[in-house]
């Protein structure tokens, strides 16, 4: 059985629109938006999917995803490097969609992510 989930994904480079769109949450997909393996970050009811070697990798770092992350309460603005990816939990650890308030936040940061 498959499951999608709304993400947000936030592009590092800031000529690139931010978006919302409907992924399968798989590691192999997540692995592809991010460019490599991956680390996360939680906090509340999202975490932030964002590529594991970014800095070793000279990635530049995504002053989106910082900035969004640090509006929500989360000061690790250098932490996501390369495009940063916004799932929702679920329970006992399932991912779930994007919350609504994430993606609105981001919009007033931002300008209005494109829908995939």
């Amino acid at each position: 059985m498959s499951t999608t989930c709304i993400a947000l994904i936030v592009p590092d480079q800031l000529n690139q629109p931010l978006r919302v769109e409907s992924l399968e949450p798989s590691l192999a997909n997540l692995r592809r938006l991010v460019g490599g393996d991956m680390d996360s970050v939680a906090r509340g009811d999202w975490h932030i999917y964002f590529n594991s070697v970014g800095r070793i990798n000279n990635l530049p770092p995504n002053l989106r995803a910082g900035q969004l992350m640090h509006e929500c309460g989360l000061d690790l603005a250098d932490a996501a490097r390369g495009t940063a990816v916004f799932l929702g939990h679920a329970l006992h650890g399932a991912e779930a969609d994007v919350p609504d308030y994430l993606v609105r936040r981001a919009t007033a940061l931002f300008g209005a992510p494109l829908a995939a």
